[in-house]
């Protein structure tokens, strides 16, 4: 146990208070604390001192009282005298605090007082009172004074109680007494030194240190090479009215220069891969390899931007090539270096291992990469290409604070890379605290619609008949479909995997209550067509890429019309075509009509009864804004029509 944490709670009422010459005493009713200590010479000292009075012999202490503090009296104005001595033979410097800062003084776990130890090179104790607690200061005189003073810069910043009004309200707030070598000429008592206006605060100065403080931080690190293009001629003789031209053609690409002040001129979208490539024949030799024809609207304006070093914002619907569009600019930025991948339920210890040995790319969740980062397992002060892909749902997935402390430990100046497939306000307060001066990329619109590749079959149906139009689907599915069967809940998951096994359906399934290795191997059957039927929750509705999907099959409706979209992107990527089947009961009546606007703008069909379901909400959302008006109680909101 710690000095601090070692208090004198008990109390008892003093005796007839003794007169001192030196400072005039008051009376008082309320019952004093009297501390009794073992020294029998420091109270026939006390009783000397006193004018010859005789005291009340002194009550019986606990060993913890006489190992806690010697011989100690409450005297006039809160001023003590006593015998405390450590063993540097000096006697300890003694002033009071308010109760109220008493923890600011300790901090948590003591850190902050044994800080305050081992600078000073002094004991610290604090013994709490009613109102007030006895600070005791024991060492030698100039540590004594340096621990004083280590003390009031600490409590400076925490004392507000003197602003705005006079001290003579609190006025033993820092006053020292005792018998020091430095006040044994005066009268134990030490007037307070407090000002009555409030101390300003210099923002100036603190940013200027803050600057200082960051430009120490990062000095020492190798300059960044960001520049890799060098722009073919048939690109660089593009006038601006052509590559308007060309965007509004391909997909209708829009492009900003979001840097504040004089804007940068955007680069001309490259229109196939020798444009961006030609001088990296790896690259090209391996796009040739597995045969891609040309690059996807995303990336034919990407790679000219992140190829020149700008920081990008990359907003394109799922399925349209986002995580090549970063890839390729990054295996040029770091050319063959290992790489790694981390991520929550592998094996910890064995990509601690890894990341110890050293590596130059990082593929990683937030969680994990936050977790080896806060250990020191991984340092990412060399950090030079950062991306942050599917930023809106690692945002809807809580790790903004994750990503945040992880950012604070990469170099400012690095190049930092943002894809999303939505741009709400989550992702848009993202890019302006951590990008600098990016260039936006967006195919198509900012509104929220799926890939046209797809066909979208909506169902309206009662809940009871779900599982038998699912096992319908399933039976009429030819030898060549590949289906992801999206659910709800994780138990449904499990359910409905055992029941088609037990009917002998291969199936498999994946959510986040399975282990790692099952996840894996659930995905690896799936890929390798071992089984052609996949049920899982949203887990696999973001970053799933498996070539051959020909069917996504909705058995629940998710949670908003975001992850929908997200859900039906798994099917008709790269190029194909493919087909989403969707459930909806009348449960799902809130989000009928934002399923139609979606159905609208992919030119799809719209069923009748989905139309009746939008209405009939409408029509219930009207007729409770109306009760609410008129004060009319309408009851428990209904759950479906």
């Amino acid at each position: 146990m710690s000095d601090w944490e070692a208090e004198n709670e008990e109390e008892e009422p003093s005796g007839t208070a003794t007169k001192r010459a030196l400072v005039q005493w008051r009376p008082t009713t309320t019952t004093l604390p009297v501390r009794a200590g073992g020294n029998p010479a420091a109270g026939e000292d006390e009783e000397e001192r006193a004018g010859g009075r005789k005291r009340e012999p002194p009550r019986r202490t606990s060993a913890r009282e006489s190992w806690q503090s010697g011989p100690l009296e409450y005297r006039a104005r809160g001023s003590f005298r006593g015998s405390d001595r450590e063993s540097s033979g000096s006697s300890p410097l003694c002033f009071q605090l308010d109760n109220a800062l008493v923890g600011t003084l300790i901090g948590r776990g003591g850190t902050k007082i044994k800080e305050l130890e081992e600078s000073s090179g002094c004991k610290i104790k604090v013994v709490r009172g009613g109102y007030q607690a006895e600070i005791k200061i024991f060492g030698d005189g100039n540590k004594q004074m340096k621990a004083k003073m280590l003390v009031d810069s600490l409590l400076e910043g925490s004392s507000q109680n003197c602003a705005g009004e006079k001290c003579v309200k609190d006025p033993f707030r820092h006053q020292a007494i005792g018998t020091s070598r430095y006040n044994e000429s005066h009268s134990g008592v030490v007037k307070p030194e407090c000002s009555n206006l409030k101390q300003s605060i210099n923002w100036a100065s603190l940013r200027e240190n803050k600057a200082k403080y960051e430009a120490m931080k990062w000095a020492g690190l190798p300059p960044i090479e960001k520049c890799f293009y060098k722009e073919s001629p048939i690109i660089a003789s593009m006038s601006e009215e052509e590559a308007a031209r060309w965007r509004i053609e391909n997909n209708n690409i829009t492009c900003d220069d979001l840097k504040d002040g004089e804007k940068r001129p955007i680069p001309n979208p490259i229109c196939n891969f020798e444009d961006a490539f030609q001088y990296y024949p790896d690259i090209m030799a391996n796009i040739k390899k597995v045969g891609f024809q040309k690059p996807t609207p995303i990336q034919s304006q990407a790679w000219p931007i992140i190829l020149q070093g700008f920081d990008l914002i990359g907003i394109a619907q799922t399925g349209t090539g986002k995580t090549l569009a970063y890839l390729m600019p990054g295996f040029i930025h770091l050319d063959l270096q290992p790489i790694i991948c981390i991520y929550g339920g592998g094996d910890r210890k064995g990509q601690i291992g890894v990341v110890t040995k050293g590596v130059d790319i990082v593929i990683a969740t937030p969680g994990r990469l936050n977790d080896l980062q806060m250990n020191n397992f991984i340092n990412l002060r060399s950090i030079t290409y950062l991306v942050l892909d599917e930023a809106d749902r690692m945002l809807d997935m809580g790790f903004e604070p994750q990503i945040m402390k992880i950012l604070l430990d990469v170099r400012p100046d690095r190049q930092t890379v943002m894809t999303s497939a939505t741009w709400p306000d989550g992702v848009r307060r993202l890019a302006r605290s951590y990008l600098k001066d990016p260039m936006i990329v967006y195919v198509g619109t900012l509104d929220l619609a799926a890939v046209n590749t797809v066909e979208q079959k909506v169902v309206v149906i009662p809940e009871e008949e779900k599982r038998s139009f699912t096992r319908y689907f399933i039976d009429t599915m030819k030898s060549q479909d590949k289906v992801i069967i999206f659910v709800g809940k994780k138990i449904t998951a499990d359910d409905m995997s055992s029941e088609f096994s037990l009917q002998g359906i291969p199936v498999q399934s994946l959510h986040g209550n399975r282990e790692q290795c099952d996840r894996e191997q659930a995905l690896e059957d799936f890929k390798k067509g071992r089984v052609r039927i996949l049920i899982a929750t949203d887990l696999a509705s973001r970053g799933l890429d498996v070539e051959d999907i020909t069917h996504v099959f909705n058995f629940d409706f998710p949670r908003n019309i975001e992850e929908y979209v997200h859900r039906i992107g798994r099917t008709g990527r790269a190029g194909r075509t493919g087909e989403a089947l969707t459930l909806v009961t009348r449960n799902d009546w809130r989000i009928a009509s934002e399923l139609i606007d979606i159905l609208e703008r992919g030119n799809q069909v719209v069923p009748e009864e989905l139309i009746s379901m939008a209405e009939r909400y409408k029509q219930f959302q009207l007729k409770k804004e109306m009760e609410r008006d008129m004060g009319k109680p309408h009851g428990k909101s209904r759950k479906g029509f």
